[in-house]
């Protein structure tokens, strides 16, 4: 009943609660994708999506059908590792600025486990600019991190405002400095708000300096001062702030080694496609 194709096509539709995306994913066309779930309702006996022309929901069949769906392909997938005898082992050094480490990067890890469990990831959560500096001197061989527009380091992942955060309650006096909390130098995000706030003709002062993202998060949840962020990462327990001069983008790279491949060519690939996701 549960051909490994069709297990594919609804696993893609769950993740995405998109038909659409899940035939990019795939590679296929939408009405590909569409069939496949429509064959799969009829071998199950029951609808799978409750949908209509706004969302995609999992019904209490659909729901049930992810774990035996998953156990399908992943199964699949081993029998061809051991058959074809293909499979990856080695160790991989992964860097990672750390606004990733609470957000994508656990879903990246885990697809690698998945596919390739024999590989050995050495994971490295830093300053954007410090894990570069290590991977061209032969410490990392590919990095998740964040560069300043206009830069050509690594290829582009892709580009978004940078939003000026702090607590619900933070208030800003006038006439005051402008109260930061930020990573030490060589922050990317500290040098483009000193910049921002210098340009606007504005004071500062460096009211907290953290190296790691969980205490940048609690100073700012506390008030102690405002920072910036990427939009799309912002911690749930922070807001954006208004009345600040707005700060421009960043954008976000990988950068790897001219060299790479095996488990590091692998791990690319997940990075990328949970990019184009």
């Amino acid at each position: 009943m549960l051909d490994p194709g069709l297990c594919r096509s609804f696993l893609a539709v769950a993740e995405t609660r998109s038909f659409t995306a899940a035939a990019r994913r795939l590679g296929v066309g939408q009405p590909t994708v569409s069939q496949h779930v429509r064959r799969l309702e009829r071998d199950s006996g029951g609808l799978l999506f409750a949908r209509d022309t706004h969302t995609v929901e999992l019904t209490a069949r659909g729901q049930a059908m992810l774990g035996f769906a998953q156990t399908v392909v992943d199964t699949e997938e081993r029998a061809e590792r051991h058959f074809r005898g293909a499979e990856l082992r080695g160790r991989v050094r992964f860097g990672v600025s750390e606004d990733f480490a609470l957000g994508e990067l656990p879903e990246i890890l885990n697809r690698l486990r998945r596919s390739h469990p024999l590989v050995d990831v050495e994971l490295t959560v830093e300053l954007s600019d410090v894990l570069a500096q290590r991977l061209r001197a032969g410490q990392l061989d590919l990095v998740l991190g964040k560069r300043r527009p206009g830069t050509h380091r690594g290829r582009l992942l892709w580009r978004e405002p940078l939003v000026w955060i702090g607590s619900a309650a933070t208030v800003l006096e006038p006439g005051q400095p402008v109260p930061l909390v930020q990573y030490p130098m060589p922050s990317i995000t500290r040098q483009l708000a000193v910049e921002c706030l210098e340009r606007a003709g504005l004071e500062w002062r460096a009211a907290c300096q953290t190296s790691s993202l969980t205490g940048l998060r609690a100073a700012a949840a506390a008030g102690l001062g405002v920072t910036l962020h990427a939009r799309s990462l912002v911690p749930a327990d922070l807001v954006e702030l208004t009345g600040l001069p707005e700060p421009g983008d960043i954008e976000f790279m990988l950068l790897a080694r001219e060299s790479k491949e095996g488990p590091a060519a692998a791990l690319e690939e997940f990075v990328l496609d949970c990019v184009r996701r």
